[in-house]
């Protein structure tokens, strides 16, 4: 790929409204940028954990170290994963907020300009959909999460989240507040995991139908960049929800992201850097599919696990492939800034 120099701060746009399109805007803009923002409607998560290391750096990105206070705590993980596993307790620590919120306080601060057209030598990042023509996605698993609306039976269990594998996919109980929770399922409907639940079922008191269904399974596009646009967020790559760690990666994909741009308009070498981006985010999504078959190779057995499992390798040896092809790397970030290992130089 040949890459086009920035020839102005002006030049750099970002499309999306998510928390990575957010954060490449607040730290171009704190860089002295005017990146243009074009907001992307989309529909939006009804819970995320946060762990007390993802809000950490959240607030870290965006100055705001009061950011989250109020929100519902989680202290306690009890999780029963295996064919013949009993429940295991363990000390936990995390917030949960619906995705509307942690944006309403990450957009409280910022005042983005819609984007009305790329002028001449423009860089975008794409932290939404739909991407340039070109990048094609592949997507290493067949399963679907549902999400929907729960009433607890004690309110005793609003700090824990429960967690439990059957035969036909797993479940994940979020307390979201006193008395209320939301219920992931992957691998079918609600109603019918249900069924087979030993340690979720007998907390919850009721259950609303589904209000949302998404795909759960890992995927990533490539290339997840070019001559004058790099892609970000759920736009490049998206994680299993198991390992609860997709929004923590995507705003390390947006610091990322924000200082190649940075990098590339101080004069840096274009191809080079994003090189060296997709290099990182292959090695990010790399991991994540390893954490991910341990978890769905010990889940259960039967087809439904096997298929995944089967479907997970395949995502590892074609990550294997990619990363061949990559060079060692040439940059490392220091702060919020990516400097070249051989010269200490953007």
């Amino acid at each position: 790929m040949t890459a086009l120099p920035l020839q102005k701060k002006e030049s750099c746009a970002i499309r999306g409204d998510s928390v990575a399109a957010w954060c490449c805007f607040h730290l171009l803009t704190r860089a002295g940028f005017n990146p243009l923002l074009e907001r992307a409607a989309r529909p939006r998560l009804p819970a995320i954990m946060l762990s007390d290391a993802a809000l950490a750096l959240i607030r870290d990105v965006f100055e705001k170290p009061g950011l989250l206070r109020a929100a519902h705590r989680i202290t306690r993980r009890v999780v029963q994963w295996g064919r013949n596993g009993g429940p295991v307790e363990l000390q936990h620590s995390a917030a949960v907020v619906s995705e509307r919120e942690l944006l309403n306080e990450l957009e409280h601060r910022i005042e983005p300009r819609d984007l009305a057209g790329d002028g001449p030598g423009a860089f975008t990042i794409f932290a939404s959909r739909p991407l340039p023509v070109g990048p094609v996605e592949h997507c290493f698993g067949s399963r679907t999460a549902c999400a929907a609306a729960a009433g607890l039976r004690d309110t005793q269990d609003s700090a824990t989240c429960w967690i439990e594998s059957v035969a036909q996919g797993w479940l994940f109980l979020i307390p979201n507040s006193t008395g209320s929770a939301l219920l992931l399922s992957v691998g079918g409907a609600p109603e019918t995991i249900l069924q087979r639940s030993t340690l979720i079922a007998g907390r919850i008191a009721s259950l609303s139908e589904p209000s949302a269904e998404f795909p759960a399974s890992p995927r990533i596009v490539s290339p997840l960049g070019g001559r004058d646009w790099l892609a970000c967020g759920t736009a490049a790559l998206a994680f299993d929800p198991i390992c609860g760690d997709g929004t923590a990666h995507a705003v390390r994909e947006a610091i990322l992201a924000a200082a190649v741009a940075r990098a590339i308009w101080s004069g840096g070498d274009a191809n080079a850097l994003l090189h060296h981006y997709e290099a990182r985010l292959l090695l990010g999504f790399h991991r994540h599919l390893a954490a991910s078959l341990n978890f769905y190779q010990s889940g259960h057995s039967g087809p439904w696990w096997e298929g995944e499992v089967a479907l997970l390798r395949q995502g590892i040896e074609w990550c294997a492939g990619q990363m061949r092809t990559q060079a060692g790397f040439r940059y490392q970030l220091r702060g919020f800034d990516l400097m070249s290992i051989d010269n200490n130089r953007p």
